[in-house]
């Protein structure tokens, strides 16, 4: 019996010291850190294909969607406006869809006229490096190629005045 009892203190003992910080992205931002952004290269929704470490040197917000997500459709406007105000600083934003068909993806583009590149996620590995759990998902990258901040739901005006000027700064 007292053998059991130590070898179960001396087991949550070495759990205890064993457990270390997480290591997803979540958690280095919050902790202040900016770890690599993650980058594949992806089939671009429209012909060619593109990565994010492709646009290393230059501000990127990466935003994961989907044509049949209803907050993705209520956050392009401020994800235009996100568009307009990096673009300036030689950046751009990188949608990402995900679960979606070709044609409803493009049609979605068409609908609320976005500008910037999409990239087709068509295995899910990319979102899966990224952690991401649903759509939409936003991931701020600055001119290094590093994660800044995320925004696991939907975006707004509020959330880009507060992470943009810092990357494009």
């Amino acid at each position: 019996m007292i053998f059991a009892a130590v070898a179960l203190i001396a087991l949550l003992v070495y759990g205890v010291v064993t457990v270390g910080e997480s290591e997803t992205l979540d958690d280095a931002v919050r902790r202040g850190e900016r770890p690599v952004a993650p980058s594949q290269t992806l089939p671009r929704l429209g012909g060619g294909e593109s990565s994010i470490a492709a646009m290393k040197g230059k501000p990127v917000i990466v935003n994961f969607w989907a044509s049949w997500c209803d907050p993705c459709k209520e956050e392009a406007p401020a994800l235009l406006r996100a568009h307009e105000q990096i673009r300036k600083a030689g950046g751009t934003v990188l949608g990402v869809t995900v679960d979606d068909s070709s044609p409803d993806s493009q049609k979605f583009v068409e609908e609320f006229k976005l500008p910037f590149p999409s990239l087709r996620d068509v295995d899910g590995e990319l979102g899966e490096e990224f952690g991401r759990t649903g759509v939409p998902e936003t991931f701020v990258i600055d001119r290094e190629g590093r994660v800044s901040a995320i925004s696991r739901g939907q975006v707004d005006d509020r959330f880009f005045d507060e992470v943009l000027p810092e990357v494009i700064g």
